[in-house]
């Protein structure tokens, strides 16, 4: 392996490493839901960072297909399971008679309707 290479996978790496140190501290800080909801995707984005690391093998080669399919595979999951979780605590909210934050200007009411 050349310099260029292993300079290339200690950058992404070390950024995995430093996203996935980010998020557990997010994760531990924090106590609002979504917010802890962030922090773990920004742990899965650090852990993508790795695999993306692990798989490079330099501008000629093509990347080793196992990280790189896992990669994929997760981008896929988190996605899906980022969904479940804001749908499972949008129910919570709603069940604990505490409205969810207007952010976009959308009131979220039974009959549809707007504020």
């Amino acid at each position: 392996m050349s310099h260029e290479i292993l300079l290339t996978q200690l950058l992404y790496g070390s950024a995995g490493l430093l996203f996935f140190l980010l998020g557990v501290w997010s994760f531990i800080s924090h106590e609002p839901l979504w917010r802890k909801l962030i922090a773990l995707n920004i742990m899965g984005a650090g852990v993508f960072h790795v695999l993306v690391a692990v798989a490079y093998r330099g501008l000629d080669a093509p990347p080793d297909p196992v990280p790189h399919a896992l990669v994929l595979t997760g981008i896929v999951v988190a996605v899906s399971a980022t969904a479940l979780a804001l749908a499972f605590g949008r129910r919570l909210d709603r069940e604990d008679g505490e409205r969810t934050p207007d952010v976009h200007g959308i009131d979220d009411r039974e009959d549809g309707t707007h504020a």
